[in-house]
């Protein structure tokens, strides 16, 4: 059986390596056809910080890499500032952040409106700030250079729709959020609610937050599995969380529970390669945070009209294009 599933993925990798090819062969093009917009390594170095939620995160750690790789073509020197995955440790690090000077910034705040005052002081000197994925506060109270980021609405109905399709209609469902104030884990939320709430027999059980923190959905789940002695699916804000989670219910034997997720990183891949996650979507780390550094440099160089919102929407990942999903993302390119 094991050999079955290797010599079948070895198979797919190998097939689906042609769609990679082909997708970033078209990205390359773009960019040569923008080359009067975004031209190539720049002659003096530019300085940017950076912070995101959490380098525990797997999604945030592939970002500051993808950041760092994007910037070392372009000469754009990065500077990390570690959310930590909380709060006001966050908060911490950008007012440290706004004690310096730089050339742009660009954050992924990890709630709405905790970063409010030192992003402000940062604009009030004249440095171009970008939003990556959430909201840092209300458009009318910042002065955003660009933001960008999926649509993260519709990625919550898309995994939703998938899971609820599975299931023709009918069962019993948990969805296990990031933070209550996180404007990406709303989001999501406002997904799965417009689709569940279309399908009077399914039944949602539980929707309490896990915060991205993996102990934390372990010990959430371990609660529910015991409550619950029957769960058709679950539906995952990320899927570090899907995947601590589908720990829980292998141990208690759990595991015919469709799991849906967000991020779609490589662990994930794997799971929905080998059945242990039914479906993800790609909320395209090197893409946001590959291109927030395109656009501070936009900002700094005034090379292009960048849009107030750039949609970062990624796919649904399906058997069929997972590998070249894969190679994209070993590419920092999705």
């Amino acid at each position: 059986m094991t050999d079955t599933l290797n010599r079948t993925r070895r198979d797919f990798l190998a097939g689906a390596s042609a769609g990679g090819a082909a997708a970033t062969f078209g990205a390359l093009a773009f960019g040569e056809a923008q080359a009067d917009v975004a031209p190539g390594r720049l002659d003096k170095p530019l300085q940017a910080a950076f912070s995101n939620g959490g380098l525990q995160s797997t999604w945030c750690a592939q970002g500051k890499a993808a950041a760092e790789y994007w910037g070392k073509l372009r000469n754009v020197e990065v500077t990390w500032f570690d959310g930590e995955l909380d709060a006001n440790k966050q908060r911490a690090a950008i007012d440290r952040m706004a004690s310096q000077k730089w050339d742009f910034v660009a954050i992924q705040a990890l709630g709405t409106g905790t970063l409010t005052e030192p992003v402000q002081k940062m604009i009030d000197a004249g440095i171009p700030v970008i939003e990556m994925e959430t909201v840092i506060a209300p458009a009318s109270e910042l002065s955003i250079y660009s933001h960008l980021g999926a649509d993260n609405e519709t990625m919550g109905r898309a995994v939703t729709r998938a899971l609820v399709a599975k299931l023709d209609g009918q069962g019993r469902i948990i969805m296990t959020q990031g933070p209550l104030d996180h404007s990406a884990a709303q989001e999501r939320a406002k997904g799965f609610e417009a689709v569940v709430k279309r399908f009077p027999g399914i039944e949602v059980l539980d929707t309490q937050p896990a915060d991205w923190d993996q102990a934390k959905v372990a010990r959430l789940w371990e609660v529910l599995l015991a409550k619950h002695a029957r769960i058709d699916a679950a539906f995952f804000h990320s899927d570090d969380m899907a995947l601590a989670a589908y720990d829980v219910m292998k141990a208690h034997g759990r595991t015919s529970i469709l799991i849906g997720g967000i991020d779609a990183m490589p662990p994930a891949l794997d799971a929905v390669f080998e059945g242990r996650m039914f479906a993800t979507v790609r909320n395209p780390s090197c893409l946001i945070h590959g291109g927030a550094i395109f656009a501070g440099i936009a900002a700094v160089t005034a090379g292009s009209n960048l849009p107030k919102r750039v949609i970062t929407d990624g796919p649904v990942v399906t058997f069929e294009n997972a590998a070249g999903i894969r190679w994209l993302q070993d590419q920092f390119l999705m």
